[in-house]
């Protein structure tokens, strides 16, 4: 146990199982106390009681659905209101595995409720209070399938690409005010999100699967180095680095008082 002074607050997401849980585990360990936000209080308290235990960090646990606007908007005021939060997690999500098609639209609804809609709420709700204080990180815990949506179901990938898109927008946004903003970017993981998503993980070959310790370790040194888009399975960061700067190449030439030469349009 240790009694030395905290280095802020971390309000996490998902927090009660898997990649929460585990953020929460190594960011007690860098000597921050903690908020931990899951459905399940049970599970909740036996993080905080493991965590408290082993790092006599301060540990609050609150017990919400953030797919039910009451739950959310308590979130949201304990992100305004406290000061001592420096760091937000997003890491609460569900995936889907079956193809779109094959998938019942309110459980996409639900899905975007809680992939896209709560993790936006969050961050307009830790923003505000950071630029004040010119100091905070923000990490949204995305997926491949944000770069890949033909792996999985479409609608899944499609919130995980609105979770990089916000990142990069942030980043553009608040750089300059003090605020750290990473998008994690997981392949496959051994985590209890398979069983939810429909395809155990047992069922997928093993070379693809990394385990969540491996998972958040990784992720916690992209951001250490800095990185602001980080892709634990990627070998070379000069791949993405290439594949960025791809994109930006292409945005002056996205808007155009004239069409593209390829459309014969000129001559009306």
């Amino acid at each position: 146990m240790t009694n030395t002074e905290s280095k802020g607050t971390v309000l996490i997401t998902g927090a009660s199982t898997g990649i929460g849980a585990l953020y929460a585990d190594r960011f007690a360990k860098r000597g921050h106390d903690l908020i931990l936000i899951a459905r399940n209080e049970e599970r909740l308290s036996a993080v905080a009681r493991r965590i408290t235990t082993a790092t006599g960090r301060k540990v609050e646990t609150v017990a919400a659905d953030l797919t039910v606007p009451v739950d959310l908007r308590r979130i949201e005021d304990i992100l305004r209101s406290n000061d001592s939060i420096s760091i937000l997690v997003n890491n609460a999500g569900i995936g889907a595995a079956a193809p779109l098609v094959a998938s019942d639209v309110d459980r996409m609804e639900d899905m975007i409720r809680l992939n896209v809609t709560a993790l936006t709420r969050l961050t307009y709700a830790a923003v505000p209070a950071f630029i004040a204080r010119r100091h905070g990180t923000i990490i949204n815990i995305a997926s491949a399938v944000a770069i890949a949506p033909e792996l999985l179901n479409g609608v899944y990938g499609a919130t995980k690409a609105f979770v990089l898109a916000l990142t990069q927008s942030l980043l553009h946004e608040i750089a300059d005010k003090g605020i750290r903003v990473q998008a994690v970017l997981p392949g496959a993981t051994a985590t209890e999100f398979w069983d939810v998503a429909g395809m155990p993980v047992h069922q997928l070959p093993g070379e693809i699967v990394m385990s969540a310790d491996e998972l958040v370790d990784a992720a916690l040194a992209g951001l250490d180095q800095g990185e602001t888009i980080t892709i634990p399975s990627l070998p070379n960061q000069g791949e993405w680095d290439r594949y960025e700067a791809q994109r930006r190449a292409m945005t002056p030439k996205l808007s155009s008082a004239i069409t593209a030469p390829r459309y014969n349009l000129h001559h009306r």
